[in-house]
C-alpha cells in the first residue's frame, strides 16, 4: 500500500460527491469512495487490516496515540445523563487513571468506581462484592498491571460481568495479542498502546482499538471522525511496515525477561523481583490459566536490597549509573533496547519505596543484555 497524504480525495463529478457523501453516513471502516483522511484513509485502512490479523477481530480502528483509544473506546458507551455507573480496575496506566478523573468524572461526570487488589492479586469475592454493590454497565481493566504486574483472572471478570449484562473493555498493550485475544474470551473491545510492542521501535505515537461488533464499530469510527483521532498516513505506513516482526521481536523480549527475573531474583543486591512467571509470584497461578506456555510478558519489576530507604534508594541509582551506557531511563516501553523506569520518581505516593525499578525488556543480544546487567549487580554490591 503506497501512501496516501491526500487531505481530500478526488470525486470526479457532482453525482460521485453526492453517492461518497450519502454512503458517508453508514461509517464502513473501508468506504467504496474516500472522502477526506479524518475520515478515513487507504494507507490507515491498510495498517488497520494487520493489526486484525494479529488480534483476530472483525475490525481495528487507529488511532494517533493509546490514550485517543482509550477515549474512543469509552466514549462509544457514554450517552450523557442515561449512563450508569462504570467500573475500573485501580491498577491500570497511570494516563488512563488520570484520564478518568479529569475527564470522565471532572468534565463528563460520569460516575465511576475502582476496584483495588487485596495485598498483590485481585481477590474473586472482593470482585462479586462490587459488582453488586455498583452494578456497572462498563469494566475496564488491563490484562497485566502497571508496575507491579498484577495479571487479572480475565475469563472470570468477563464471566461476571456476561451475567450482569456489562461490557468488557481490555487495554492488552502489555501481554499482546501473542499471549492473550481477550476477544476470543468475550470481550468487548481491546485497545493496545500500538506506540509499544506493535511499534517496538519508539519512534511512532499509536493507539488502536479492537473489536467484533459492528455496532460499536460504526459508533467509534463515527467518534474517530468527529474529534480528529486518526493516525497519519505515514505514521499508519510505518506501523504496517514495523508489525511484520512484532511476533519475532515480542517473543525475543519475553525471553530477555525471563533471564533478567532469574540473573536478579537470586543476587544478594536484590530483595525481590515481580515477573508473573515465578511460582512466588501473587498472580502466577492467573498467568498459568491465561498464557499457558506462551510466556509471562516482556516487563519485570525489581526492588533492591537494604535495611534503609536510604540503603535501597542509593543501590537503584548505583544500577541506574551502571548500566546508563547501555540501558537508559525513558518513560515508555517495548522500545527495541530493554529500559528502566525508577517506580518512585514517577509513580510517587502510590509506590513509594526508592529502590524499585521498572524494566522493559528490549530484543537485543541475550548475553550482551546479561553481561550489562551482571556487571552492575558487581557494582552495587562492591560500593
Amino acid at each position: 500500500m503506497p501512501i496516501y497524504r491526500d487531505a481530500g480525495f478526488e470525486l470526479y463529478d457532482a453525482g460521485t460527491t453526492k453517492e461518497a457523501f450519502a454512503k458517508e453516513t453508514e461509517n464502513e471502516r473501508i468506504p467504496e469512495l474516500y472522502i477526506y483522511s479524518r475520515y478515513r484513509n487507504p494507507t490507515v485502512t491498510a495498517a488497520e487490516d494487520e493489526v486484525m490479523k494479529l488480534e483476530k477481530c472483525e475490525w481495528a480502528l487507529l488511532t494517533q496515540s493509546g490514550m485517543s483509544a482509550i477515549d474512543t473506546a469509552l466514549s462509544v458507551f457514554q450517552r450523557g445523563s442515561q449512563t450508569r455507573p462504570w467500573l475500573f480496575f485501580s491498577e491500570i496506566y497511570g494516563g488512563t487513571i488520570s484520564y478518568t478523573d479529569s475527564i470522565l468524572k471532572g468534565r463528563r461526570g460520569l460516575q465511576v468506581h475502582s476496584f483495588f487488589p487485596s495485598g498483590e492479586k485481585y481477590d474473586r469475592e472482593e470482585f462479586d462484592r462490587i459488582m453488586t454493590e455498583a452494578d456497572p454497565e462498563i469494566i475496564y481493566i488491563e490484562i497485566i498491571s502497571n508496575p507491579m504486574l498484577i495479571v487479572t483472572d480475565l475469563e472470570y471478570v468477563i464471566y461476571k460481568a456476561n451475567s450482569r449484562g456489562a461490557k468488557v473493555i481490555v487495554d492488552n498493550t502489555f501481554s499482546t495479542p501473542i499471549l492473550c485475544r481477550p476477544l476470543d474470551l468475550g470481550a468487548d473491545l481491546v485497545i493496545h498502546s500500538a506506540t509499544k510492542y506493535f511499534s517496538g521501535h519508539g519512534n511512532i505515537t499509536a493507539g488502536v482499538v479492537c473489536g467484533n461488533d459492528q455496532s460499536l464499530m460504526k459508533q467509534a469510527l463515527e467518534y474517530r471522525k468527529f474529534v480528529g483521532h486518526m493516525i497519519s498516513p505515514d505514521d499508519a505506513y510505518r506501523l504496517t511496515t514495523q508489525i511484520q516482526t512484532f511476533p519475532l521481536r515480542f517473543r525475543q523480549q519475553c525471553i530477555n525477561a525471563e533471564m533478567i527475573t532469574n540473573l536478579m531474583r537470586s543476587h544478594p543486591a536484590v530483595g525481590k523481583v515481580w515477573y508473573p512467571g515465578l511460582e512466588s509470584h501473587p498472580t502466577h497461578g492467573e498467568a498459568v490459566k491465561l498464557f499457558g506456555t506462551k510466556g509471562f510478558g516482556a516487563m519485570v519489576t525489581v526492588d533492591f536490597a537494604g535495611e534503609t530507604r536510604e540503603e535501597k534508594k542509593n543501590r537503584r541509582d548505583i544500577f541506574i549509573k551502571s548500566v546508563s551506557d547501555e540501558i537508559k531511563i525513558i518513560p515508555s516501553l517495548g522500545d527495541p533496547k530493554t529500559i528502566i523506569m525508577p517506580v518512585e520518581s514517577v509513580w510517587g505516593a502510590k509506590y513509594p519505596e526508592p529502590g524499585i525499578i521498572r524494566i522493559s525488556a528490549g530484543f537485543e543480544d541475550t548475553s550482551l543484555l546479561e553481561s550489562t546487567i551482571a556487571e552492575a549487580l558487581k557494582t552495587v554490591l562492591a560500593v
